[in-house]
C-alpha cells in the first residue's frame, strides 16, 4: 500500500527535480508545473506518427535496447530468478534487484544495469467480463535500468538517456511526454517520486526516484516499460497479433495468455503445487481451456519457450513443460468427471 508522506527529504528532491530536468534536457522541451504536477512536452507535439515500416523480431529489439542501454552506461545485467519468495512469491519487478539498497540500507544491490526481467503479475486492468484489456498480460517482460545514484544529476542524465534511447528505436521526442506528480510517496521503508512517460495517448511505462526512509542519502532509480508495450506503440500493430502471432486466433485469449505464463513459470522450475510459487503455476494452468490442449500444447508452447529463452535460459526443456501442462489438465478433467 502507497502513502503520502511529507519528509524534508522528499520534499527538497521533489524542488529540485524540474530545475535538474530542465539543465538535462534542454530547451527542446516544454515543462508546465502546478502545484506538485508536472508535465513535459515537446514543442511541435501533435503531428501524425508513422510506424517505421519494418518491424523488428523480439530479438532484434532486445539487442536494440542493449546496445543503446550500454551506450548510455547501463550494460545489460543477469535477469533476477523467477521464483522470490520474499515478500512476493514471484518476480513481479526489476526494481526488486535494490532491495538491499532500499530495504535493508546495504550499500548492495542484486542486480544494476539494464534488465530485460521476465516477470508475472496478476494486476493487469480488465474489461466488463473479466479478459485483459489490449496492452496487459499476465507475463511480460519488464524492460528496466534499476541502479544506485549518487545525485540528482545522473537521475536527469538517466531520463535524457531513456529519450535518446526511444529515439533509436524509431520514436521522435515529438510524440512523448513526460507527466506526474512531485509529491513524494511512501511504503514502509521505501519513499520514493514517480514520473510516467507516455507516447502519444499510451503510458509506456515510468522513471522512479527512490530512496531508503531511514538513509535518505541511499538513492536510487527505477526506469522501466514493458517490452510488449514498447513493441505495440512502435508498430501500432493489433495487440493479440503481435503478442501470440500465428497462434493468435488458435485459442481464446485468455488461453493464450495462461500457456504464455505457464511456459514461463514451468520453464523456470515452478511446478504445480498445493500453494506457494507452485501454487500458481497451477492456478494458471487451470485457466486453460481444456478443449485448446486436447490435441496438445507443444506448438504453442515451444513458441513461448522460443520467447521466454531470449532473456534469460529456462531451466526445464520444452517437450517437459508441454507434457506438464497438458498433464496438470488431464488430471483436472478426470477430477471433474468422477461423481
Amino acid at each position: 500500500m502507497l502513502t503520502c508522506t511529507t519528509s524534508s527529504v522528499g520534499d527538497t528532491l521533489a524542488q529540485q527535480i524540474p530545475a535538474v530536468l530542465r539543465a538535462r534536457l534542454g530547451p527542446h522541451w516544454e515543462f508546465t508545473t502546478d502545484a506538485d504536477r508536472i508535465e513535459i512536452q515537446h514543442p511541435r507535439r501533435g503531428t501524425p506518427y508513422r510506424p517505421p515500416r519494418r518491424r523488428p523480431s523480439w530479438k532484434e529489439l532486445l539487442d536494440s535496447l542493449e546496445g543503446s542501454f550500454a551506450r548510455e552506461g547501463a550494460a545489460r545485467d543477469a535477469c533476477l530468478p523467477l521464483r522470490w519468495g520474499r515478500e512476493t512469491e514471484l518476480t513481479i519487478s526489476a526494481v526488486q534487484a535494490l532491495d538491499p539498497l532500499l530495504k535493508d540500507g546495504r550499500l548492495q544491490t542484486y542486480r544494476s544495469g539494464f534488465l530485460p526481467q521476465p516477470v508475472v503479475r496478476f494486476t493487469g486492468q480488465r474489461d466488463a467480463i473479466g479478459l485483459l484489456k489490449n496492452g496487459f498480460l499476465t507475463s511480460f517482460v519488464n524492460v528496466s535500468r534499476v541502479q544506485p545514484l549518487n545525485n540528482l544529476d545522473e537521475y536527469g542524465a538517466i531520463l535524457d538517456g531513456w529519450l535518446t534511447t526511444l529515439s533509436r528505436l524509431g520514436f521522435h521526442a515529438r510524440h512523448l511526454h513526460i507527466y506526474g506528480t512531485l509529491w513524494p510517496w511512501r511504503r514502509r521503508q521505501v519513499e520514493g517520486i514517480t514520473l510516467r512517460f507516455a507516447h502519444l495517448d499510451l503510458t509506456l511505462g515510468d522513471i522512479v526516484l527512490l530512496w531508503h526512509t531511514g538513509q535518505p542519502d541511499r538513492l536510487a532509480v527505477d526506469l522501466g516499460t514493458g517490452l510488449e508495450r514498447l513493441a505495440w506503440a512502435r508498430t501500432q500493430a493489433r495487440w493479440h497479433d503481435l503478442i501470440y502471432g500465428r497462434f493468435a486466433h488458435a485459442a481464446p485469449p485468455a488461453t493464450l495468455d495462461a500457456i504464455r505464463t505457464a511456459t514461463l513459470l514451468l520453464g523456470s522450475g515452478i511446478t504445480p503445487a498445493a500453494r506457494g510459487a507452485g501454487g500458481v503455476t497451477r492456478r494458471v494452468v487451470g485457466t486453460i481451456a481444456p478443449d485448446a490442449v486436447r490435441l496438445g500444447a507443444s506448438a504453442i508452447v515451444r513458441d513461448a519457450y522460443d520467447y521466454w529463452s531470449l532473456f534469460s535460459p529456462l531451466q526445464v526443456p520444452w517437450p517437459e513443460v508441454a507434457h506438464t501442462i497438458e498433464e496438470e489438465k488431464a488430471g483436472s478433467s478426470r477430477t471433474a468427471s468422477q461423481p
